[in-house]
């Protein structure tokens, strides 16, 4: 009986200095409004997983924002972003919600009580945006020319795209002017057939000289504790009319890196307008879209493979309509992956794939079902998230972080 009334005790005693501890952390804010949110798992179990909300109208022109966990006073990492015009609250369940579960914070205004770290750093050396979490570089956004090793080949210099792509170990798993496809560069977005003011446009292969896509501009980026992101418009230009080149589509990029050391895990948004009065279609064709090149010596070797959700490989996931698609191989002594996963609000969900049976890259490529057309002020907008990992592929972990990122758990406002 006494050892039950000690224990008793010792577990009062904890609480209520946790209670305490909050009670007094939040004294020290400064006075102003506070909500309280409530986020709930679903139907399976968070870890590590990003959560976002709109910033609360109560608290949207509030300067300094500050999250507690309320079971345990913890104060929370936060961060305001913007997707489109939309500012956003984000932060990362760390610890794990069981599924069927929900957890209480307290979101404040008011400054921080300790001062956060930047997990996630964005710089840019005037040639790249190179990010980095906890130090790691996780990609380079190339917003200078990369010219073309050989020069007699200058179609093929490029801008405005990802390459390398790192693992969490430091290895890059992405490839640059590959000898036997030139054009195709670590992570891309290009159409491989347009018809644009009635003439035919490529700017898939720069070869063809019909088309190309380029770099335009850095709008921001911006590092913090939660996530590093930045944002660049693209040129998709015809370069075939005769009085000179045209830009027919303006493309935005907005990637957003997640204070992940582990594995890597980042969103990059597409939204794709007409630059013109003029509609841009594009044409029916197996291939082009958002596309990754794999690894230089997985193209030598014949050593890479895909995994889709639908557990199909190279030999058979051609075409397929999954939801996402991992592509892996050795590097170095180990093997290391990547996985797109695509949103489910993304133009023709499931979207088919080209997945190259005898090179490691693969596109998700909407225009294999038939022809469709961007037009003035109807912008055509692309989702995926990009999941980077050291280790062997997993389809459970793959299908877990899909579900993260097409049904994130809910978050609802209780009290005011």
């Amino acid at each position: 009986m006494k050892t039950q009334l000690l224990n008793f005790r010792q577990k009062l005693i904890i609480t209520c200095a946790a209670i305490l501890f909050f009670i007094e952390g939040v004294s020290t804010l400064q006075a102003g409004p506070a909500l309280l949110l409530e986020v709930s798992a679903g139907k399976q179990a968070r870890q590590n997983c990003v959560v976002s909300i709109p910033v609360p109208k109560l608290l949207e022109n509030q300067p300094d924002l500050t999250l507690f966990r309320v079971d345990t006073g913890t104060e929370i990492p936060v961060q305001i972003g913007l997707t489109g015009e939309q500012r956003e609250l984000v932060w990362i369940l760390r610890e794990q919600l069981p599924a069927g579960s929900k957890r209480k914070y307290r979101l404040l205004a008011g400054p921080r009580e300790r001062e956060q770290t930047s997990g996630v750093t964005v710089e840019d050396d005037g040639k790249h945006l190179n990010v980095k979490v906890d130090g790691k570089p996780v990609l380079t956004y190339n917003h200078a020319v990369v010219k073309a090793p050989k020069r007699d080949q200058a179609y093929y210099d490029k801008s405005g795209y990802i390459h390398p792509l790192y693992t969490p170990s430091g290895k890059v798993i992405t490839d640059d002017f590959n000898p036997n496809h030139a054009h195709q560069h670590g992570i891309m977005f290009s159409w491989r057939k347009i018809l644009f003011e009635g003439r035919e446009n490529n700017g898939w292969d720069q070869k063809s000289q019909l088309g190309k896509v380029e770099h335009n501009q850095i709008n921001s980026f911006t590092g913090g504790p939660v996530f590093g992101s930045f944002t660049t418009t693209i040129d998709h230009i015809d370069l075939t009319k005769k009085t000179g080149p045209v830009t027919m589509l303006k493309e935005t990029w907005q990637v957003r890196v997640f204070a992940l050391k582990d594995h890597f895990l980042f969103d990059i948004n597409s939204v794709q307008n007409c630059a013109t009065g003029k509609p841009v279609t594009i044409q029916k064709v197996h291939y082009g879209g958002m596309t990754i090149r794999g690894l230089a010596d997985w193209h030598e070797n014949h050593q890479y493979d895909y995994l889709t959700s639908e557990g199909k490989n190279k030999t058979n996931g051609n075409q397929s309509r999954p939801h996402w698609v991992e592509m892996y191989g050795p590097l170095g002594a180990e093997t290391a992956g990547v996985t797109i996963l695509s949103h489910p609000g993304n133009f023709r969900f499931p979207q088919p794939v080209r997945l190259h049976p005898s090179m490691p890259y693969f596109c998700f490529a909407v225009a294999a079902v038939d022809a469709f057309t961007i037009e003035p002020g109807k912008p055509y907008v692309s989702r995926y998230r990009y999941y980077v990992h050291d280790g062997k592929p997993s389809a459970k972990r793959d299908q877990h972080l899909w579900e993260d990122y097409a049904h994130p758990p809910t978050v609802k406002i209780v009290s005011e």
